[in-house]
């Protein structure tokens, strides 16, 4: 661990940039009851007014207001964020963009001259070099700070959000021991040379220093997307599918344990869905898609994620298992709607 001067100093530098996320929505109160006029009947008056029902960390990474926390934190397409700097500037807040897969989002807010954070290299990070994590702890105790090791490399994890329970797998992620409380979801993980090497995003319940933050070159990667064409492209090749292990492969009496089954998950829904890539490629359901681009598909490298490392118009090549036949095939990724 460095020095605790040089903590300091890197401690200094980088609250000013570490925010807090207030989510509201309108909703409805009940104020009581009020008399109307005689011969009237009594009656309940109805108001809507912004009610906060939730909040999160993030950090601001340009002078020009742009900044970084969780999709989890920023998920509610319905409610209003506002973003607080320092003790009480508040801003309200756009969402540029979220990415679910990575559970990054990219929020703006107007101004200039913003205190930022510099983003590092986390493909240069080690296995037991020293961090800090930054955040606003449950939601209340401003700038809490804490120290400690990256304790672990390309972990895989089902997350839930501590707002709506929605479970997110997340992959690639850095383990720590710095403690990571609820409200610091979102918040920065600084390395050795005061730059953001990761994002805050996970604890494990009924575990002691045990965290996970997202790389920060999945957040650069994203970045760029938005910077060049205002919004996240994602590739999309048009198939509904469940993912195989042992225990489905057995009950449904099928001939490998890993893949992509292609089948439609409900009544009505097409599992090829009309005029998209998969469609264009010849794919058929109760088709299997055992690899893409040599990658084999499964729970924990699933076809989704292979894919996003794939750009929009590019082409992929797919293994499919059908009637007990392999064959290759390719096709060119459309966009996402």
């Amino acid at each position: 661990m460095k020095s605790d001067s040089q903590i300091v100093k890197i401690v200094k530098s980088a609250c000013p940039a570490v925010i807090t996320i207030v989510v509201t929505r309108d909703l409805t109160k009940m104020s009581g009851f009020y008399f109307l006029p005689a011969g009237s009947a009594l009656k309940n008056k109805e108001e809507r007014e912004k009610t906060k029902i939730g909040g999160g960390s993030g950090f601001l990474i340009s002078s020009n207001g742009f900044v970084l926390t969780c999709n989890h934190v920023v998920g509610d397409k319905e409610a209003d964020y506002t973003v607080v700097v320092g003790p009480k500037e508040k801003y309200p807040a756009r969402v540029l963009a979220r990415d679910p897969i990575t559970d990054i989002a990219i929020l703006k807010i107007n101004g200039r001259n913003f205190p930022y954070l510099k983003l590092g290299d986390s493909n240069k990070i080690n296995l037991g070099q020293s961090v800090i994590a930054v955040g606003n702890a449950l939601g209340e105790f401003n700038d809490t700070v804490s120290t400690g090791v990256i304790s672990g490399l390309s972990r895989f994890i089902t997350a839930y959000s501590e707002f709506n329970q929605e479970a997110s797998r997340l992959r690639g992620l850095i383990q720590t021991d710095a403690a990571i409380n609820p409200g610091n979801s979102g918040g920065p993980l600084i390395g050795l040379e005061g730059k953001v090497i990761g994002i805050n995003t996970a604890t494990v319940v009924g575990a002691q220093n045990i965290g996970f933050a997202i790389p920060i070159n999945y957040a650069k990667k994203d970045l760029e997307e938005v910077k060049k064409y205002g919004k996240l492209r994602r590739p999309f090749l048009g198939v509904r599918y469940i993912i195989l292990n042992e225990e489905v492969a057995q009950n449904n009496k099928l001939p490998v344990n890993y893949g992509a089954l292609i089948v439609r998950e409900t009544f009505g829904e097409p599992a090829i869905m009309d005029d998209s890539s998969a469609q264009k490629a010849g794919l058929q359901e109760y088709d299997i898609i055992l690899e893409c681009n040599g990658e084999k598909i499964t729970e924990k490298n699933s076809l989704t994620e292979i894919l996003q490392k794939s750009g929009v118009n590019q082409e992929v090549e797919l293994k499919i298992l059908r009637d007990n036949q392999e064959m290759l095939t390719r096709t060119k990724l459309q966009e996402r709607e």
